[in-house]
Formats: C-alpha cells, structure tokens, sequence
C-alpha cells in the first residue's frame, strides 16, 4: 500500500504534459519603408485578436491590385507612423474565432471582404475584421476566385451603377476593360443591358468579346473616339491623354467616372457632361448583391495568375506591367 500512495504521490507532483500554447505569431508579407517592390517582405508578425465585434479570420487567397502597390510606392503618403504594414484590400477565407459580442457568424463560416483601405492586412495568414465589413462567400465560389473579387467588382459596381447610373440600354465605354476591374465592369454594364465598348491592347481583344463586350477596341491601332461616339458613360482607369480624348465620345449629358483623376470641369462644361472621381467603399449589401450574380454566372472573375504569399514580390512586380489580364490572386492556402 505504501508503494502505491509513493506513486500516486510522485504522479501528482510530475509535471504535466505539455500543452501547445495559442501561436503568437503567423506569417505575413509586410512593408517596413516606402518603394519598390523589393520592399516587401515575407516574415513572422503577431498574430491579431479579435476585439470583441471582430472575427477573425483565417485568410485562404488575398487578391492584388494596383491601390496596393501604389500605397507601397507612397503614392498617398510616406507616413512612417503606418509602417510596418501589411497590404491587400481584398481576401476569402475561413473564421478561425469570433469576439464575444460577434452574432451572424461562427468559426468555419466561409467568407470574403473588402477591407478597409486605411487598415488593409490581407497579405497574411490572419486577418481581424469587424463583422459587420463581413459577408459570406458565394458557395460555388473557391477561394483563389472569391479573393479576386470585392475591391474590384465594387469598384466597377459603384462607378457604374452607384456613380453614373448606368441604365438598361445605354452605351458605355470602359478603358482598360481587360483588367482587374475593367473585366467586371464589362459583365457588369453587360448585365445592366448596356452596349458595351471596351479597350485593351490586341491580345486581350478575345477576352474583351468573351467577358461580353460588344465592341472591342485596340487602343495602339484605332482611335477610341471615332469608334466609341455618343456614349452615356466612359468608365476611366487611365487618366491623362485618355481621359482628355475621352470626352469627345460622351453625349451631351452623359458621364464620365474616373477611379485616377478628377475629370477636368472646363471641358465637363465645354462638352456640357457631368463627371466625378469616386474611391470605393465598402459595402456588405453590394457584396451580397455581387454574390447573386457570381452565383447566377452572371458574372465571373477571371484569375491569371496565382501566385505564393511568400512571392508577393513577384505579384507586384506582375501587376505594375499593366497587362495582366483578370487578377492577380496570393495563395495562403493551398
């Protein structure tokens, strides 16, 4: 008997098992200062908690787009109060946990969001979000495509529809239509019962007329205006000479959105049209709305390119060319 009070006593005093603590830390692309590409780096960085209205998230894909490298190049400032930081607006993945006052969403939900701008985190294995900035990803969606889509299909969603109104049979032209945006706002206007002209050099001229267009235009070969007249709308992603030329094709009223330049008020006056710049927003209503039409197949993201979190570089350096075709997608998850 006294052997085994011994034992029993010496199992009470053993150390117990070791249990695996909660990670602290996750991997991340981050920018420690302002420039080209070879500024972001893949490394460890702490792993954020939720707040008690945030769930977070465990990041599948991150989509890329052009607002993410110009940030990086300091192209709205050169704050070193914001660094370091981890870019990508846009991402789909899974909930890992939920704060406590967290009511529409449980750990395993699949979802997809449009981060804030001003926060961003998407090149990451985790991501804190507020819940109501979250909805849930279409079904029939992987995670690499449902990635591609917030930032851009509601940047073309709100320039379109919130911004110039566009209606059911009008005319549009939408420059740089094979891009990240550019390919939603085609099936977009396309789904609105718009005629749509779209721009792009010669080898995406295909894709243009398979994303919808109905007239495709090589910008080095034709003069966009004498082909593209009395428009309702022009969607500008290019600035500079292409939006000056590019209100000759308006009609008297109609409207010209930019995401890259202010339109200039003397020739919105001189060709008497209306005109506005816009930033996107997010907006979990439109998302759902997105969601509707993605699972219709009414609309779909294109991805050219699916590319490792750890060559973010690479990803970037893709995207700046300016001739990729659909998105660039960050793989976290295989």
């Amino acid at each position: 008997m006294r052997i085994h009070a011994m034992l029993a006593l010496l199992a009470l005093l053993s150390p117990l098992p070791a249990q695996d603590a909660p990670a602290t830390t996750m991997k991340a692309v981050r920018i420690h200062a302002y420039g080209k590409a070879d500024v972001l780096v893949y490394e460890d960085a702490p792993r954020p908690e939720p707040k008690p209205n945030e769930v977070l998230v465990k990041i599948h894909a991150a989509g890329i787009n052009p607002v993410d490298w110009k940030i990086r190049e300091g192209a709205f400032g050169k704050s070193k109060s914001f660094l370091p930081r981890i870019l990508g607006g846009e991402i789909a993945g899974t909930i890992a946990s939920c704060g406590a006052d967290v009511q529409s969403f449980k750990p395993g939900d699949e979802v997809w969001a449009l981060l804030s701008l001003t926060r961003m985190g998407g090149y990451a294995e985790f991501v804190c979000v507020p819940e109501k900035e979250l909805a849930r990803k279409p079904k029939s969606m992987d995670f690499v495509h449902a990635a591609g889509v917030p930032l851009a299909a509601l940047t073309a969603w709100q320039a379109l529809v919130d911004t110039a109104g566009l209606k059911e049979g009008q005319s549009v032209l939408i420059h740089a239509g094979a891009g990240g945006v550019g390919h939603f706002a085609i099936q977009i206007a396309k789904a609105r019962g718009a005629k749509v002209y779209a721009t792009a050099s010669a080898n995406h001229l295909e894709f243009l007329k398979r994303m919808g267009a109905d007239v495709a235009i090589d910008y080095k070969a034709q003069k966009f205006e004498d082909v593209a007249r009395d428009m309702d709308v022009v969607f500008d992603m290019i600035g500079g000479e292409t939006q000056a030329r590019s209100f000759a094709c308006l009609k008297k009223g109609g409207f010209l959105v930019s995401i890259v330049q202010p339109p200039d008020a003397k020739k919105l006056e001189e060709f008497g049209v209306k005109g506005a710049i816009f930033l996107v927003k997010q907006d979990v209503e439109e998302l759902d709305l997105l969601a509707k039409l993605l699972e219709a197949k009414q609309l779909v993201c294109e991805v050219s390119e699916t590319v490792p979190l750890a060559e973010a570089q690479r990803a970037h350096e893709l995207s700046e060319t300016g001739h990729t075709q659909g998105k660039i997608v960050l793989q976290v998850v295989k």
